[in-house]
């Protein structure tokens, strides 16, 4: 029986993932670009889901559908999707094809068809999967965040309390790349409960890699409020990277409370200038087009952009409604004229990345 895993932008790492951990029960999953016999998987988040809801439902095969969207909207995908894996999938994923296999109707927890629906009955345990194998990805070193962003689906899927891999499964793993890049929802936050830093986990951590290791940017940003003397001594001491990543979300501070976000603008501030002592780039990530924001709201949040990008670089995203988060089906705020105009200044200089008019961009090419 052939397994395919349908190829979209943005979505390498969780084949990664899933075809190391399928690989563990003897399942090759292989690389199509379009749907193919005998069942071809798919994980998609909610903004690239209606460019695929057709294909999924015209497809010649058994469709599998996962990632973050079938989590959240499982009896949704499971009208035009044969099964959606709720939750993580390294361990349901490959229960649910031995079970197609054998011809098995029980399905495993963590899936759902259009006629019933299993919670998953526990977490993925990351010492048990490898963070990739034949299919190269990014090494996942925490799972989970604590925090409860309103807009975020992290905590909704992975749960608030953070789980890591070990350092020996980190440095094995890592062995088999010059440059050793992360996945982790706050980098910083390693080998702790993600709100109380524990440093010296992260320094043993750093200091078992020999690679040229790029930690606190992409795809490992962290939180500002974890931007600490300590912190910011052991990239410089340990880490090849020149930039340092983390979100901002806004500059208004009665918008950071309504997200529920955790920290202050005074925390980006001041994160921004000890990224500077350090000689270290800072990248500060900004959202703009919150529902609870006010025109006011938005400016403040210009203002920090304009004053961030003085010193560093900024990227920039419009809010999108993510299922499964208290904001969901929120009505995203209009993007003010001079917010417009501002970013597309700073990003004709080099100064902001992102997708603060189209979120599809990153994921499609615009015509």
């Amino acid at each position: 029986m052939q397994v395919n895993w349908r190829t979209i932008k943005g979505t390498n790492n969780s084949y990664a993932a899933l075809s190391a951990a399928c690989e563990l029960y003897g399942i090759s999953l292989e690389a199509v670009d379009r749907p193919a016999a005998d069942i071809t998987c798919y994980s998609l988040n909610s903004i690239i889901e209606p460019h695929f809801r057709e294909e999924i439902r015209d497809a010649d095969c058994i469709t599998v559908v996962g990632g973050p969207h079938a989590t959240a909207c499982y009896r949704e995908v499971c009208t035009y999707a044969d099964y959606a894996i709720i939750g993580e999938g390294e361990r349901t994923l490959p229960l649910l094809i031995e079970m197609i296999r054998d011809g098995s109707s029980t399905t495993p927890p963590g899936v759902a068809t259009a006629r019933s629906a299993r919670p998953a009955n526990s977490c993925v345990w990351l010492e048990a999967f490898p963070p990739f194998s034949r299919v190269r990805g990014y090494i996942e070193i925490s799972r989970g965040c604590p925090f409860g962003c309103k807009y975020c689906q992290t905590p909704r899927i992975f749960g608030r309390s953070m789980r890591h891999r070990s350092i020996d499964a980190i440095a094995r793993t890592a062995s088999c790349y010059r440059d050793a890049r992360f996945i982790t929802p706050n980098a910083f936050a390693y080998g702790s409960d993600g709100i109380h830093p524990r440093f010296d986990r992260l320094e043993r951590l750093l200091s078992a890699l020999d690679n040229n290791i790029y930690l606190a940017t992409f795809p490992s940003e962290v939180r500002p409020e974890f931007i600490t003397p300590e912190s910011l001594d052991l990239v410089c001491r340990y880490c090849a990277n020149t930039k340092v990543h983390f979100g901002a979300q806004s500059g208004s501070d009665r918008v950071l409370q309504q997200i529920s976000r955790g920290h202050s603008v005074a925390d980006v501030v001041d994160a921004v200038e000890l990224c500077l002592e350090y000689d270290l780039v800072p990248v500060v990530d900004v959202i703009v087009g919150f529902p609870c924001e006010t025109d006011d709201d938005q400016r403040s949040t210009l203002d920090l952009v304009t004053w961030v990008a003085r010193h560093g670089q900024v990227h920039a995203h419009y809010f999108t409604p993510l299922p499964g988060t208290p904001l969901a089906g929120q009505q995203p705020g209009p993007v003010l004229p001079e917010t417009q105009k501002t970013l597309g200044r700073l990003a004709l200089k080099g100064k902001a990345t992102g997708s603060w008019i189209a979120p599809e961009a990153r994921f499609f090419k615009q015509n």
